[in-house]
């Protein structure tokens, strides 16, 4: 934090209000009563400054939405600008009973504001007729005071900043039922035990408001930095999974083939790999029906072929003992021509 305990004492942090007003609950925060005023530990408020601030951060950092409330007089200009900073949503006219706790139907009535600021923006609302349009100007005037801050109200908020405790009693116990954590600015006439993160401070002066106000717009802006650095990943968008590319490299890694194999051998892997994993499955698929016909051909002309080799070798049987019978007839052919 850019805040010291100085800064804090400066500002009037320290004044709480007169003891007959106090609040028992508050008193581990109090240090003394002076003049019939309670004198806030601006130690104690340092440090629990400090952690509501890293808590402040840590939602903003998420990604999620805090809620600054601070509808009374001093607290409504510093809480406009820390929103117009952080483009926070915010409330400083009126809290309305059930903002939090009946969300569904406030965000019904949002919705219809919207829709008639899109009708006065494109000149629609001036072409209806006179009571009409008038009606819904009177409706809208209502509106405004009510949805001022809320217009970029994503659903429920993550937190809420609040400035003065006691005076925005129903917004923390709407807060305290839905179990959201609340950061606010504790005077002495308020119950801390309410509070997620409390601040014990001025809550009546406008410049101890901006003092702290300050410290939360720095929490804010951080946590922004932080959510940026690091965005949240989306459930819309499916990652692309990209195939490494070996091949075109510049700066190849030295690689040492061990004993028996040779580059060739990489090459023909390298050739299978590059012509797709697509055209496997097919060779494969073609080669089986040829694998499996081949023993049915070959099956069928084996009991054909033992007859003919049996009639080649009957055949050749009673052709030797010819040959010799012809052998044997020359001699005897030699009486008769002698």
């Amino acid at each position: 934090m850019n805040v010291t305990v100085k800064d804090l004492l400066d500002a009037g942090v320290h004044f709480g209000h007169q003891v007959r007003r106090w609040n028992p609950k508050s008193k581990p925060y109090v240090y003394d009563n002076r003049h019939g005023i309670s004198i806030i530990d601006l130690e104690k408020t340092y440090d629990l400054l400090e952690k509501a601030a890293h808590a402040v951060e840590e939602v903003v950092s998420h990604g999620k939405q805090v809620l600054l409330v601070g509808t009374k007089r001093q607290a409504q200009e510093p809480v406009r600008e820390l929103a117009a900073a952080t483009n926070m949503p915010f409330c400083v006219n009126r809290w309305m009973g059930g903002t939090l706790t009946n969300h569904e139907t406030v965000s019904t009535s949002l919705a219809k504001y919207k829709k008639f600021l899109r009708m006065e923006d494109d000149g629609s609302l001036d072409k209806l007729p006179g009571k009409e349009s008038a009606a819904i100007r009177r409706q809208m005037s209502r509106m405004h005071r009510n949805f001022e801050g809320l217009l970029n109200l994503q659903g429920l908020p993550s937190a809420l900043f609040v400035i003065d405790s006691y005076n925005e009693s129903i917004a923390i116990a709407e807060a305290n039922r839905l179990k959201i954590p609340v950061i606010a600015l504790v005077d002495s006439n308020s119950d801390p035990s309410l509070i997620t993160h409390p601040i014990p401070g001025n809550d009546d002066s406008t410049k101890s408001i901006r003092i702290i106000v300050d410290v939360i717009l720095d929490a804010i802006q951080s946590g922004a930095s932080r959510r940026v650095e690091a965005p949240t990943r989306r459930k819309d968008i499916t990652p692309i999974a990209q195939e490494p590319d070996f091949v075109d490299q510049e700066d190849e890694p030295e690689v040492t083939l061990p004993e028996g194999y040779e580059e060739s051998d990489f090459d023909e892997r390298k050739k299978s790999f590059d012509s797709g994993p697509n055209q496997e499955p097919e060779a494969t698929v073609a080669a089986e029906p040829e694998a499996t016909a081949e023993p049915e051909a070959a099956a069928e002309p084996e009991p054909e072929a033992e007859p003919e080799a049996e009639a080649e070798k009957g055949e050749e049987a009673p052709t030797e003992p010819q040959g010799e019978n012809t052998e044997g007839d020359t001699p005897a052919e030699d009486p008769v021509k002698a």
